[in-house]
């Protein structure tokens, strides 16, 4: 689990900051948010996964073999 700093201030409002940074803008996450600094980085990643952006390419090979052995039962 990354460590969590909290900004230097006695107010009840004070926000928890990641070290690591935002996927989306490099800038530095808050915990909040966690793993993005904004709600508009954690916006623009969910947009990403709906509009297929983040798919994982198949191959073909396993299609083809897969069509084969239904042809063989």
């Amino acid at each position: 689990m990354p460590e969590i700093k909290t900004e230097p201030s006695l107010n009840k409002g004070a926000k928890r900051v990641l070290t690591k940074p935002c996927p989306i803008c490099g800038k530095p996450a808050v915990f909040e948010t966690r793993p993005f600094c904004s709600k508009r980085c954690a916006d623009i990643d969910l947009h990403r996964w709906l509009g297929g952006t983040y798919a994982i390419p198949a191959a073909e090979g396993d299609e083809k073999a897969e069509a084969e052995d239904q042809h063989k039962n």
